[in-house]
């Protein structure tokens, strides 16, 4: 069966979850926080296994236009629902609206409902209500400028969880921000890496899951592995391919340092559980007191924003100490992500380039350094 699929994101990384689906080889159509592609059940599972960045693979049931509540539950009901929902599918419907004519999201949401009970109920002949005590197919309905498009969810819960984050301490990054703030970079597993504010172990774990070509989605669980139309055998295939394309021999420079001991003994214990804790050196250091004998490698940090008015010196001083421990290795690349838009001031450098991204509902700046280019001979 051919589905329309989108791959959703958070704004700003769209080009990457782009970019990751046509490595994957898909023909894409980037929109705002979703990217387009289609496929069949095959490319459901793999694309949820190794997507890095996106949040959510649906399957777009139907789209179509409606500005009133008849047009929305009759459009609904002609959807050939049997071919998604057995008759004992359990189907929440989850709901927005925006700028659109129809914008109450709970009565969106009971004519959506209202609309496919009615359309099972005539396919599977019956005449009580539907039981729903069988697998969950999470459905959404979204309307934005009174164009209408009814997905399936085929994730569960969304990509970022991985399922090797054990433990995790303040403000921890999502995964996948974290991969994004990777391969927004021009690192590569040649290259020696560093996160000096390694916090969990986030970034670290997701460049060393990049370099082994492991797949993001490998230890978990998914929606779709209780539909009824993807094959339990298609499922075990993907995940098998997947463990063959690990690559599990290249040499690696990964470095992992937090001024917090308690921090690095959680990272370790994040690496054990994904099973990278020889891939990564960790080690308890403060920002003033860092060195390194490496070259050409690359740094990405995740360090304290500041949010709080009587953190925010603190903050500033920590950030001159970046800049005075950073700034001399100019063979490295260097990648800082903060709310504070003022951090080059503090940093003592202008930034080669920033983009703006966003860790949750927090608006960020991608402060990024380039290494100074060496001359050709």
């Amino acid at each position: 069966m051919k589905f329309n699929l989108i791959a959703t994101c958070a704004a700003g990384v769209e080009s990457l979850v782009a970019n990751e689906l046509k490595d994957l080889g898909y023909s894409v159509q980037t929109e705002n926080g979703r990217v387009r592609f289609s496929g069949e059940e095959r490319d459901i599972v793999r694309t949820n296994l190794w997507l890095r960045v996106a949040d959510r693979v649906k399957i777009i049931v139907d789209e179509f236009d409606a500005k009133s509540f008849t047009e929305l539950f009759d459009q609904t009901t002609s959807i050939p629902w049997e071919q998604y929902l057995p008759m004992d599918a359990a189907f929440p419907v989850e709901g927005k609206s925006q700028k659109s004519t129809l914008h109450s999201v709970p009565d969106v949401q009971a004519i959506v409902k209202k609309a496919i009970v009615n359309s099972l109920s005539n396919v599977y002949h019956r005449h009580t209500r539907l039981p729903e005590t069988g697998s969950k197919y999470p459905l959404e309905v979204a309307i934005n400028k009174d164009h209408v498009i009814l997905t399936l969810d085929t994730t569960g819960s969304s990509l970022f969880k991985r399922g090797y984050r054990v433990e995790k301490g303040n403000a921890p990054l999502k995964e996948n921000l974290a991969a994004a703030l990777i391969l927004l970079t021009n690192w590569h597993k040649d290259m020696p890496f560093w996160d000096p504010f390694c916090g969990s172990g986030t970034i670290p774990i997701e460049a060393t899951m990049i370099a082994r070509n492991l797949a993001p989605g490998f230890n978990r669980e998914f929606a779709f592995e209780q539909f009824g139309f993807i094959d339990n055998e298609l499922i075990e295939d993907e995940r098998d391919r997947a463990d063959g394309l690990a690559d599990y021999d290249s040499p690696l420079e990964i470095h992992a340092s937090d001024i917090d001991g308690s921090m690095i003994d959680i990272a370790k214990t994040n690496a054990r559980e994904v099973g990278l804790t020889q891939d990564i050196q960790f080690k308890q250091v403060a920002v003033a007191d860092f060195k390194t004998d490496l070259h050409d490698g690359v740094m990405i940090g995740n360090p304290p924003y500041g949010e709080r008015m009587s953190e925010q010196e603190q903050v500033h001083q920590l950030y001159r100490q970046m800049g005075q421990a950073f700034g001399p290795l100019t063979d490295w690349s260097k990648y800082f992500i903060t709310s504070d838009l003022e951090f080059e001031k503090y940093y003592g450098q202008k930034a080669t380039k920033k983009r703006k991204l966003y860790n949750g509902a927090l608006r960020t700046d991608y402060f990024q350094f380039w290494a100074e280019r060496k001359p050709r001979h």
